[in-house]
Order: C-alpha cells, then sequence, then structure tokens
C-alpha cells in the first residue's frame, strides 16, 4: 500500500480537474487521470499489477487487482488508499450499486460475483452465477438486480441483490460483455462479442425486447443521460455503434482507435470516451455530432473508463 499512497500524493494538480475520468491500464499497471475539461492527463495512479474494473462515487475510486485477486479502494479527497477487500480470483468488472453502498465485483475463476459494503469493505457475499467466467456485475437504476455477463456463456444471469442469490437467466448471443441500463430503468443492453449484436432487455421481465446489429466484437456499452442513445465498442472494427433507443437501430458509426474496449460518457452526455486498448489510447467523441474529437495517450493496454459524477 505504500507505493500507492506515493503515487497519489504525487500528483496534487488532480484537486483543480473537475469532472475527473479514470482510465485502468492493465498492461503498465497504472491508472491514467483525465481532465474532462481540457482532456489531458492530469496525473497516474499505482498500487495495482493488473488494474481492471473500475468504479467510482462517494468520493472513493474501486479498482479490481487481478494477480492480486483483490479491490484497492482510494479516497479521492485525501489522495490516499483506505483498503484493500480480498475478491474471488480473477477478478474484473466492477460497479457501485446507485446508492453508493454496496460494490460488486465479477470473479471470472470463482464463478461468482462478489458482494462488500462500500464503507467497511466487509464482504458480504459470494453469489454463484450459472455462465462461466463471469466479467461484468452491473446494478439496475433501483438496484434490484444486479445482471452479469460471462465469456463462456449465451446468457446473462440475473441475480436478486436482496437475495443474494441468482433468480433468472436470459438467453442471448456468444460471449455476452458490456451492460448498460438506460436512465428509467426500463432496459438494459447487453453487447455479445461473438454475435456482433446487442441485446435489449426489459425490465423487470428479463425478456429480450431487440436483437440490434453492431459491428464485430461488440463488447462495451455505456447509455447516454437521457436515454434516447446507447453506444457499443466494436473491437475488430474499432468503431463505436450509435443506437437510437426509440427504433432500436444503429443510425451512426464512429470510428475510433485500436480495440476499443470499455466506456464512461460524462454527468452531461457530451462526451463519451473510449478506451482502445491496441492503441494504449483514450478517443473523446462529441455526442452531439457523433465524432471523434481527440485522441488521448495513456497507459499499457486500457481496460475501460469511469467518469466521477461529482468533483472528489
Amino acid at each position: 500500500m505504500t507505493r500507492l499512497l506515493a503515487a497519489v500524493l504525487f500528483v496534487p494538480a488532480l484537486a483543480l480537474a473537475a469532472p475527473l475520468a479514470f482510465v485502468p491500464n492493465e498492461g503498465s499497471g497504472t491508472v491514467s487521470v483525465i481532465d474532462t475539461q481540457t482532456d489531458r492527463v492530469v496525473g497516474e495512479l499505482r498500487g495495482a499489477d493488473k488494474p481492471r474494473g473500475i468504479a467510482v462515487g462517494g468520493g472513493r475510486l474501486y479498482v479490481s487487482d487481478q494477480p492480486r485477486n483483490a479491490l484497492v479502494v482510494i479516497d479521492l479527497a485525501q489522495r490516499e488508499p483506505l483498503r484493500t477487500i480480498e475478491l474471488g480470483e480473477s477478478p474484473e468488472g466492477v460497479s457501485l450499486s446507485p446508492d453508493g453502498k454496496l460494490v460488486a465485483a465479477a470473479s471470472e475463476l470463482a464463478n461468482a460475483v462478489i458482494l462488500a459494503d462500500a464503507a467497511s469493505g466487509r464482504v458480504l457475499a459470494a453469489v454463484k452465477t450459472a455462465g462461466e467466467n463471469p466479467e461484468h456485475a452491473v446494478f439496475s437504476r433501483d438496484g434490484r438486480w444486479l445482471y452479469v455477463s460471462a465469456e463462456d456463456a449465451s446468457q446473462v444471469d440475473v441475480v436478486d441483490v436482496a437475495a443474494r442469490r441468482q433468480v433468472a437467466s436470459v438467453p442471448v448471443g456468444k460471449r455476452p460483455r458490456g451492460i448498460a441500463f438506460t436512465p428509467d430503468g426500463k432496459r438494459a443492453y447487453v453487447a455479445c462479442e461473438l454475435a456482433d449484436t446487442v441485446y435489449a432487455i426489459e425490465l423487470p421481465s428479463h425478456q429480450v425486447l431487440a436483437a440490434i446489429p453492431a459491428g464485430r466484437f461488440s463488447n462495451g456499452v455505456a447509455v447516454h443521460p437521457d436515454g434516447s442513445r446507447v453506444y457499443v465498442s466494436n473491437g475488430r472494427d474499432a468503431t463505436v455503434s450509435v443506437i437510437d433507443t426509440a427504433a432500436n437501430r444503429v443510425v451512426a458509426t464512429v470510428p475510433v482507435g485500436k480495440r476499443p474496449w470499455n466506456m464512461a460518457i460524462t454527468g452531461d452526455g457530451a462526451k463519451l470516451y473510449v478506451a482502445n486498448g491496441r492503441s494504449n489510447s483514450v478517443s473523446v467523441i462529441d455526442t452531439r455530432s457523433n465524432r471523434a474529437i481527440g485522441e488521448i495517450a495513456v497507459g499499457e493496454r486500457p481496460w475501460g473508463v469511469v467518469v466521477a459524477p461529482e468533483p472528489p
């Protein structure tokens, strides 16, 4: 933990940047910090050997460290690490509940979702899932459900958060990856990499409403804050598809860097940040014009992006 503390204190300029985007670079073992006003890297955090999943909320950053099977929790106001939370083997995607009280992490080799108390770090449950190698575990907007995607599956597993158990599976295409919910909580959009398709799922029935053809190796998903658009990264095409949620069809395609992966959108919906795993960069998309307006160099093999909801 000493190494992480020294790195955080080394970048006092972070206090001036708001809002911030955080990019875990699994190849270089760093988290790049981007000022979304200037689209410049203003700092770099160290401490995870292979950071992947990342979430932010309540002034804290949660980063999964795959080799150590742990979740690193950083206090962004103090620029200090609070703790590490022991997880199952090979953790990946991380998410916070809407009320900020729970943190969920998908554990690939444990074939489970780990639920922990965000305030104390105490592990509350390890929920086994039917789909093998879970990658993302994302809370629904009301916090009632966790939708879980798995690399070796053709389904999305549904976990009842209160009951701490899986209660349903939704059949989709091969290798489901990214998941995002619309602001009203009535739909989830799930990208299936080997099907080149995005599935729209209705809540609370957990039924597929539409299967939307996307680009090749569709994986990351983000939703505009007004619910009108869904953005899907296409790894093999090096593009992002823009889906109109009223028609459930692709209305634009935006070229980005090589092997685009997970993404995040600013709170005002103006900018989409796309992690390009093989370009070692983050593309910035203007959502009004649906075009890339910049590319930011980060660390090696960026896995995703998260944008702080408010200045830490």
